[in-house]
Formats: structure tokens, sequence, C-alpha cells
């Protein structure tokens, strides 16, 4: 079953609509959805990696637009659209401390949770909440996802066929790594903050 899916991921990559998929699931998800862009942008690239650099583009492009919606509900919807939101991801009694934390480190919790796997629609909606510089968000924004989005373009256009062969080999460990991970940083998400 694992491998199918993985087949129909890389050979999705090459329809006319994955690009316009992939900046409509990394808009979505900088505001409201739970699954992240790596999960086209990784296959996309593995089936063209010359055009990593492109997938990077339109990912950091959309996310920071999505995030800048995340930022607007925060800001203007926060009491209906915003709490509902922080409450399904299981934020809702932290929403005060995570507040207070971004009067003192607003600038690292942007720039660090912007390149970890911990849900980034949370970190958009609490600066719209906490009234943090709109501007500086979307710098920061910038920065944080397009160095995520960008690594993974150098390390799939460098390592691609590479990177192709060895999670073909063994891509049932990879998946379960990659669950792992993503596991780790909702719960890290969950419990540090």
């Amino acid at each position: 079953m694992l491998r199918r899916l993985y087949d129909r991921c890389i050979d999705a990559a090459s329809r006319p609509y994955a690009t316009w998929l992939m900046g409509f699931i990394s808009f979505i998800e900088s505001s409201f959805f739970p699954i992240p862009p790596d999960t086209m942008l990784i296959p996309m690239s593995l089936a063209r990696p010359d055009k990593a650099w492109f997938y990077a583009h339109v990912c950091t492009l959309t996310s920071v637009a999505g995030g800048i919606l995340g930022y607007a509900i925060g800001a203007l919807l926060y009491d209906s659209v915003g709490a509902w939101l922080i409450a399904l991801y299981g934020y809702g009694e932290k929403v005060e401390a995570f507040r207070e934390a971004y009067a003192a480190w607003g600038t690292w919790i942007i720039l660090l949770k912007g390149v970890t796997p911990i849900p980034y629609k949370i970190v958009t909606v609490t600066s719209g909440f906490a009234g943090y510089s709109f501007v500086m968000f979307v710098l920061l924004s910038f920065v944080a996802r397009g160095a995520r989005f960008y690594l993974l373009a150098f390390l799939l256009s460098r390592y691609g066929p590479q990177a192709r062969v060895i999670i073909e080999e063994r891509l049932g460990f990879w998946v379960s790594i990659s669950a792992v991970v993503l596991v780790a940083g909702v719960i890290g998400a969950l419990y540090l903050f």
C-alpha cells in the first residue's frame, strides 16, 4: 500500500496541476490545514530535481501568504475562528503563556517554529492575536519558511537521484522516521510551550 501511494505521488508530480495543488496546500497549512506542504514538495522534487528550487519558491511564497491569512485570523477573528483553531490543535490553555512569550521572544519564536515540524498555523494565528508587528512577522516568515523549503530544495536538487534510490529501497523506514519527526514536533509544541 505504501509503495502504491509513493508511486502515485511521484507520478502526480509531473502533472500540470501538481504545482498549483502544492501551493494551495502550502497556503492553507499556514493558517488552518494540518498537513505540511513537505508531503508534496519532497516527492515532486524527487521526481523532478531540476525543479526543486522552483517548488521551494512556490512553497515559500504561498506559505507566507497563508501566514498572512493566519495573522489576520488571530488579529481580527480571534474570538470566533482563531480561538477555535487554537483549541483544535490543543493550545487553548496555553495561549496566554504563548502571548507573554511573544512579548519577550517573538522574533525567535517565529524563526524557530517556522523551520520545525511544529504546526506553523499556531505561530501565525498567535502572532496576530499577540499584536506582533505585522511587517516583522512577514519578514521573519520569509526567512523561516524560506530556510526550511530552500534547504529541502538544495538537498533534493543535489542529492535527489541518490535520495530517491535510498528512499525507494527502504520506503517503510523513511515514512516511519518522517511520522516520528512530525509527531515529536507536535508533542514538543504541546508540552514545551
